[in-house]
């Protein structure tokens, strides 16, 4: 961490850049106000609508790697006001993250909600833990059917909200067929509407 809290994303390289291509000047404002540091109302609420995400992390000599973790809606949840945790569910077995993580606790979550065109970085240090009853019953949901095998817990050094440029809009495959399921019955109301109103055979209308 530097002088700022921005300064987890905005480096002397990055500032640099930002100098040369012209947008120091508002990223300096960025740095005035500050990223939050602390896991705020917001923030719940926003993992809360999350069952996907994207976590970052780097061997000790610098390798990047990112892996997909994913659970039921609300599986980041906050355990205070710097600790997130999720529990790590049994997957391929090939432990790159967990490997990482052994080596260099720096890691950095990338969250998209689709349907709101919404995203979230945040940056910290994680650590891996033994998935123990406690804190499977506290962070985990017993009717999601996924063999837990670890737990994440990070530490939250800074978070920043990204704008949603260029993030299309994805709906989860239960809110479309609940969309779907409506206006089919709808129209299977109005077909039986219809055929009630239709002709009969003798030309007069059915009663």
């Amino acid at each position: 961490m530097g002088t700022y809290a921005s300064d987890v994303a905005f480096s002397n390289a990055v500032k640099r850049m930002q100098t040369e291509r012209g947008s120091r000047a508002a990223y300096q404002r960025v740095e005035r106000r500050g990223f939050p540091t602390e896991v705020t109302g917001e923030l719940r609420g926003f993992l809360a609508q999350l069952d996907t995400a994207f976590l970052a992390t780097a061997s000790a000599d610098g390798q990047p790697y990112v892996q997909h973790r994913g659970g039921p809606k609300g599986f980041i949840r906050a355990i205070d006001a710097h600790t997130l945790g999720f529990v790590d569910f049994a997957g391929n077995r090939q432990y790159i993250s967990t490997g990482n993580l052994s080596e260099n606790p720096r890691v950095c979550l990338f969250l998209i909600d689709y349907a709101e065109r919404r995203r979230v970085k945040i940056w910290g240090a994680a650590r891996i833990v033994p998935a123990t009853d406690a804190l499977v019953a506290q962070l985990g949901d017993p009717t999601y059917r996924a063999r837990p095998e670890q737990v994440v817990l990070i530490s939250v050094h800074a978070w920043d909200v990204n704008c949603p440029q260029h993030i299309p809009r994805k709906f989860d495959e239960a809110d479309v067929a609940a969309v779907v399921g409506r206006l089919q019955a709808r129209i299977a109301e109005l077909e039986a509407q219809l055929a009630a109103r239709a002709p009969t055979d003798n030309g007069e209308k059915a009663p």
